[in-house]
């Protein structure tokens, strides 16, 4: 699996890992494919796995802690806290509820699922590097948060860095292109691309068959291919089924040429 350093600190993961929105709700056989889908994953260098303590009311994590129980020193483990939460004591609280579901000691990623405008960015800042201090989070992240949050997010960071910023992008969902991508490259901040197969609506008819062919790509792997094709972008699409997840791990095993690239690019403007 091919993988990108994550923001300015030289650590690498993989360049497709996986998302668990929606994930966790199930019980019997449909949880222990979910579980077998993450751990397939793994095993195929899918090793960098998103999730939140609003996703499922915490189910979502419980099942992640779950799949990743013997293998936790492979996986690098992100989750999210809610806006709702982003006051000093709450956030603190959050992390370490986070921590509980998951049945691990710390969190690699934690970052802010949206922007609160009600709490002070500093406040909150203030308990993120709280929690690095602590040996609760590695890094700092932020998820749909626009150029100028994401610089006020930094400026009131007292030490740490900012390492990411989780937002929606595919080939057809691509505001984030004219401000904030621009923006994260030069910065150094990666871009964790969420629903980069459009939360499963693939515009089967809209891409080039003789593309698909040239490549011999499904239309799920042009589209993860195509959205990770920048340099600071790592995409993170839902990981409910093990045949999904193996179609997904082999979507960049080829890249497809810059002039393709180009071309699907305009194709979908």
């Amino acid at each position: 699996m091919e993988s990108r350093v994550l923001g300015k600190t030289g650590e690498k993961i993989p360049v497709v890992g996986m998302g668990t929105w929606a994930l966790g709700n199930s019980s019997g056989e449909q949880r222990r494919e979910e579980i077998k889908a993450l751990q397939k994953g793994i095993e195929l260098g899918m090793k960098f796995i998103d999730t939140a303590e609003v996703y499922g009311h915490g189910r979502s994590e419980t099942l992640v802690g779950d799949a990743i129980r013997e293998y936790r020193e492979e996986v690098f483990l992100a989750t999210k806290v809610a806006p709702e939460n982003f006051a000093y004591d709450d956030i603190i609280r959050s992390c370490e509820t986070s921590i509980q579901r998951l049945g691990v000691k710390f969190v690699d990623l934690y970052q802010l699922q949206w922007p609160n405008p009600r709490i002070p960015i500093q406040e909150t800042m203030r308990a993120m590097q709280e929690l690095v201090d602590t040996g609760k989070t590695r890094h700092i992240g932020l998820s749909n948060f626009s150029v100028e949050q994401t610089m006020q997010a930094q400026e009131s960071l007292p030490r740490s860095e900012l390492v990411s910023n989780e937002v929606r992008y595919s080939i057809t969902s691509r505001s984030i292109e004219a401000e904030l991508l621009p923006f994260c490259e030069k910065e150094r901040l990666t871009v964790i691309a969420y629903s980069p197969l459009d939360t499963g609506d693939i515009p089967i008819g809209r891409i080039p068959k003789d593309m698909l062919a040239k490549y011999e790509m499904t239309p799920a792997q042009l589209m993860l291919n195509w959205v990770t094709y920048p340099d600071p972008v790592v995409a993170i699409p839902k990981a409910g089924r093990v045949s999904h997840v193996e179609e997904n791990a082999r979507s960049v095993d080829v890249r497809i040429s810059q002039a393709d690239y180009q071309a699907l690019s305009k194709k979908f403007e």
